[in-house]
């Protein structure tokens, strides 16, 4: 086994879920099974109260896919990783305590995933950008992303989100909805603690009771399709043209 791709670390009854892939944080198969792990050892930790998914260094919460690794892999291996990918998101969607993404640097593509996967979003003030540029790629959106924007920001944001393929600065973010709130760096993580702690550790059987009420019907439309969703996605993944705009984006890793 290699190297950890991220810290768990504790304070107060959050548990902090740390990314330290490089300074990107590319998401790669073992990357995101080691997050999964985590999840569930944290669900069934009755000291953790909530989880606080961040990055180790201010320059990316997560540059998404980790293309040059992924890009030669055989189908049934890309499929294996990008399964992975959607029931972990799925997963951190449906964890049954409050998350937090603090995004301390960038978050675009699969990271920007991840984020959107958590309860809330607080994002340092500055040069950190958000978006989906999948459409620029030449591949969907993957689809419990699709459906977990959609409901998260409501159809006009979510179609100017991945139509555009765009990334957007804080002030935009919030204004968008994407994002809660806009923190400077040395207060992020201490200010997504504190909103773990705000629900009381006698809330957290209600808590779990609201989130699932709210993710259920989201999840249930997910899992009705997912399967053939990601299947055209695979084939958009391997098809002529974007080969040819995955090469070119291999080049700001």
């Amino acid at each position: 086994m290699g190297q950890p791709h991220m810290t768990v670390t504790r304070k107060d009854g959050a548990a902090i879920i740390s990314l330290n892939r490089k300074v990107t944080n590319a998401l790669n198969l073992e990357l995101v099974r080691e997050l999964s792990a985590n999840l569930r050892k944290l669900e069934l930790d009755g000291d953790t109260h909530g989880v606080v998914v961040t990055s180790a260094n201010e320059k990316f919460f997560s540059i998404g896919f980790d293309i040059p690794s992924l890009y030669d892999l055989p189908l049934e291996d890309f499929r294996k990783f990008y399964q992975t990918f959607n029931r972990t998101c799925m997963q951190l969607f449906s964890f049954p305590k409050p998350t937090i993404a603090a995004i301390t640097g960038h978050a675009v593509a699969g990271g920007c995933i991840l984020a959107l996967c958590c309860d809330y979003r607080y994002i340092a003030e500055g040069n950190r950008k958000m978006g989906l540029n999948e459409i620029k790629l030449g591949v969907p959106i993957p689809y419990p992303a699709d459906c977990i924007l959609r409901v998260a920001v409501g159809f006009r944001t979510y179609r100017e989100v991945v139509d555009s393929g765009d990334f957007y600065l804080p002030d935009t973010l919030i204004n968008m909805g994407i994002v809660d709130r806009v923190v400077p760096v040395d207060l992020l993580h201490t200010q997504a603690i504190e909103k773990i702690l705000s629900f009381g550790e006698d809330a957290h059987t209600a808590f779990a009771m609201i989130k699932q009420n709210r993710v259920a019907p989201v999840l249930s439309g997910i899992q009705a399709s997912l399967r053939i969703r990601e299947e055209y996605f695979l084939t958009c993944w391997y098809s002529k043209t974007t080969r040819q705009k995955l090469q070119q984006a291999m080049t700001k890793f």
